[in-house]
């Protein structure tokens, strides 16, 4: 027999019922969320490890050491030296250029159109009395001077002055340049006399003579003067004038260039050997 449901009955029922489905809930809701999340897999040794930022130091030991560094700059004095090095090295070639150009541009102003050649076929004898022509002259570079044997003062000195010349190209081109004395006296420079007096100077002068009719044809070929006293006596003494250079031949016979008295034996022997640096041809030394 059932017994009648009063009404507190019923409420505790309801209240009971209530808290046993909230619980029931709350337990479905709970294994659901523990399904869906992902489980995190353990640490194995594939898996990269925690690596700690660390900060980056510069090689310098020291902040003295840094300072310094940051106090010079972006250049080193390594720089610096290549750098001062370098514009050396291309002043020096510059300047070297300039000076080639510039000998160069006198050796073709020699042979200029409406200028007057210097230098042409003569045939003379040597001191050893054998002929002696331009020929003789070629696949070398020649140092011509023209004077006397009897001069009392200026021929002795530039002979001196050619000697030393010589010798010092000699050294650096050794056979490349003939020393060629030419008189401007042949009524008494006779290959003898020449013989004797070259020997006093340098045993390498060649010395040349003739008639008088062949060195003023040479002298004229040259453009050299020369002037000899009219009515002299026989066994008088006399005096020559006649101009005073050295004339600097190329190994094809063309003149290069006039060496003067401004110039030192160091200064003219620097300018030949420079002039035979820019021969592109072949010079005979023996």
């Amino acid at each position: 027999m059932m017994q009648p449901v009063t009404p507190m009955w019923a409420f505790i029922q309801a209240t009971v019922a209530r808290a046993t489905g909230q619980q029931c809930r709350r337990f479905l809701s709970s294994a659901a969320r523990q399904q869906t999340r992902r489980p995190t897999p353990p640490c194995t040794a594939t898996t990269r490890p925690y690596q700690p930022l660390v900060q980056r130091r510069f090689k310098f030991k020291t902040v003295e050491e840094a300072k310094s560094r940051y106090r010079s700059g972006p250049f080193s004095w390594k720089s610096g030296v290549l750098f001062v090095l370098t514009g050396a090295g291309l002043l020096y070639y510059f300047e070297q250029e300039k000076e080639r150009m510039q000998r160069k541009r006198v050796a073709e102003a020699a042979k200029g159109v409406g200028r007057p050649k210097v230098g042409g076929p003569f045939e003379l004898i040597d001191q050893d009395g054998k002929p002696f022509s331009d020929k003789d002259l070629k696949g070398k570079y020649s140092l011509v001077y023209f004077g006397f044997s009897h001069c009392p003062d200026i021929c002795p000195e530039e002979l001196d002055k050619m000697a030393k010349m010589f010798d010092l190209v000699q050294t650096e081109r050794p056979g490349a340049l003939l020393p060629v004395f030419v008189t401007c006296d042949p009524a008494r420079d006779d290959p003898k006399v020449l013989k004797e007096y070259l020997s006093e100077f340098h045993p390498s002068f060649i010395g040349l003579t003739g008639t008088y009719d062949q060195i003023k044809a040479m002298c004229k070929e040259y453009r050299v003067y020369f002037s000899t006293p009219t009515e002299v006596k026989p066994g008088q003494d006399y005096l020559v004038d006649h101009s005073i250079y050295f004339y600097l031949m190329d190994p094809e016979g063309d003149f290069v260039e006039a060496l003067g008295r401004q110039h030192s034996p160091e200064q003219a022997a620097k300018v030949i050997l420079d002039h035979m640096k820019d021969w592109t041809g072949q010079i005979k030394t023996a």
